[in-house]
């Protein structure tokens, strides 16, 4: 026990590897025993991740941290470590997990023994990329994620399953080599290292940052994804089992999110100054495109995929906002969007395995049968697009009221996107439930089992406890968004030139008055005059829009 008290993430991560390895032992005909197995893992793992929760105390370091040389040689250690937003999508993950293996306990017949082995390994893969702080190692659980889910869609899946699993491997993993290369550079460049920390303190050239932040960004991108690498995201989600549904939208899209909260921003916070614009951009496009395409779907599906979409726009809104309110409601939105979009694949799963039909038009009047699924499916869809007093509503509250602060014309246009949600959504339940009962297949419809209830009444309870009472959540998070703004906003003047991209190197504004050598340049700086940012037109803006930090000396 001892060993576990001091190596908890680590037992957290690899414990579903560890089950995994077990049940490649077990007989394949000996299907229940493979379950109960997978279950128990999966109880076990958010059980510890519960205990990992109560230890993290929010302070904005890194906590429950380890650190082994692992390749010494080539500046690789095995480095893990935690910050309030890295464990609640930890935990989120380990929540999920025994949801989604109950969910799949009758839905999956065909080669249970592979799929709940990719399950597992699917789940070390998605919580190492949270608490890994070393790069390569981050990298690694990044791309361990992708070839289980290659499989869950491509095996699984239906109709145009392998077309499907095959352009989600294409997509990510040109984002993935791209990401590769730009971590190759920055490792070279921090003197060999893979240390995240060493990263952040040494910081990189203004020039590179540009080329770095577009690789990470693209990378991530992709993941969120951000329109317009949106493309793969409703056909995967369409051809998808339940189970695979349910961790794409649950957790794999966090990565993405978590990616430039990490990494792309804090790393490159002068490419940021840079790309915000463009992000912002897109982040708005996807708000108002996701809901206007979601309002047209014919499969229900497909228009929870694309609300998908336009739910992480605002989350990519409010990252990019840079401004406390609005980072810690995008933290916060990751884990909304995971409960309430998941538990609506959940629904739709379970209404798909009853009918086996997905065309909003092939129901009507279904409540008259099925009345507690329809209480159920009208709780998650309110909580889905912003209902005060459920959870998505503190979320999108708190981004935009930081992004009206910083950002207010993008946020102007992503109220908009709002509006639409409750269109798409409330349109959709008057075409399923409501209305005149005619299809007879409808009428044979059975109601919520135990099983259904057990996978949705857990849901429900946390949606419902972030949306009254979401302090202790925002506790965890607050300080370590702290830490995000003051990495994403200190910027180091090299010279008191004026041009951006030859001039301007990272981390901190010096004392105003001495120009001293920096740690962060590979040359020696002259000594300058005493001056101050407001008198450089570039630095002042910077200075005006909050973007960097005057310490006196």
């Amino acid at each position: 026990m001892s060993w576990i008290h001091a190596h908890l993430l680590t037992t957290i991560i690899f414990l579903p590897l560890f089950a995994m390895v077990m049940i490649l032992f077990v007989p394949a005909t000996r299907v229940r025993e493979i379950r109960f197995l997978s279950l128990l893992t999966s109880l076990v793992t958010f059980a510890l991740s519960m205990v990992a929760w109560n230890r993290v105390t929010g302070s904005g370091a890194f906590e429950l941290t380890e650190l082994v040389s692992w390749i010494p040689s080539l500046g690789i250690s095995y480095r893990l470590g935690v910050d309030g937003v890295g464990m609640i999508l930890i935990l989120l993950s380990a929540f999920l997990l025994p949801l989604i293996i109950l969910s799949a306990w009758n839905e999956i017949e065909k080669s249970c023994k592979l799929f709940y082995m990719l399950l597992l390994l699917l789940s070390t893969g998605m919580m190492g990329v949270f608490a890994a702080l070393d790069l390569f190692l981050f990298y690694i659980f990044w791309e361990l994620v992708l070839i289980p889910m290659y499989f869950l869609v491509g095996v699984w899946g239906s109709g145009n399953r392998i077309r499907v699993a095959f352009k989600f491997l294409l997509y990510t993993m040109t984002g993935s080599v791209l990401m590769l290369a730009a971590i190759l550079y920055a490792a070279w460049y921090c003197g060999g290292t893979f240390d995240l920390i060493a990263w952040y303190e040494k910081g990189f050239p203004v020039t590179a940052q540009l080329w770095l932040f577009g690789a990470f960004a693209l990378a991530f991108a992709i993941k969120v994804p951000l329109f317009p690498f949106h493309t793969w995201l409703p056909d995967t989600h369409t051809e998808a089992p339940t189970a695979g549904s349910v961790i794409l939208a649950g957790v794999l899209l966090k990565m993405g999110t978590y990616g430039f909260y990490r990494f792309a921003i804090p790393l490159f916070p002068l490419a940021v100054v840079k790309f915000a614009p463009l992000m912002l951009t897109l982040s708005v496009i996807g708000i108002i495109y996701g809901a206007l395409v979601a309002m047209i779907q014919p499969d229900i599906k497909r228009l929870v995929a694309y609300s998908s979409v336009s739910h992480l726009g605002f989350v990519m809104l409010g990252l990019f906002a840079l401004e406390p309110h609005a980072v810690s409601g995008a933290v916060l939105q990751m884990v909304n969007h995971g409960l309430s979009t998941g538990a609506l694949f959940f629904l739709i799963g379970m209404l798909y395995h009853r009918r086996h039909t997905r065309l909003i038009a092939d129901y009507g009047g279904i409540a008259k049968v099925v009345p507690l699924f329809a209480a159920v499916f009208l709780f998650i869809s309110f909580a889905s697009v912003g209902m005060p007093g459920l959870n998505n509503f503190v979320g999108e509250f708190l981004i935009l009221l930081g992004a009206f602060q910083t950002k207010t014309w993008y946020a102007s246009f992503a109220v908009i996107g709002v509006i639409l949600a409750a269109g798409y959504m409330l349109w959709a339940i008057q075409r399923v439930f409501f209305g005149s009962l005619t299809n007879e297949e409808n009428k044979r419809l059975t109601d919520l089992t135990a099983r259904e209830y057990l996978i949705l009444v857990p849901l429900m309870v946390i949606i419902l406890l972030i949306g009254v009472w979401p302090k202790p959540w925002l506790e965890k998070i607050d300080r370590s968004t702290e830490a995000f703004l003051k990495l994403s906003k200190r910027v180091e003047i090299s010279n008191a030139q004026r041009d951006l991209f030859q001039n301007v190197s990272l981390l901190r504004v010096l004392p105003p008055a001495v120009f001293r050598h920096s740690h962060l340049s590979r040359e020696p700086l002259p000594e300058a005059p005493p001056a101050s940012p407001e008198s450089w037109s570039f630095e002042r803006g910077l200075f005006e829009k909050g973007l960097v930090e005057v310490t006196q000396p």
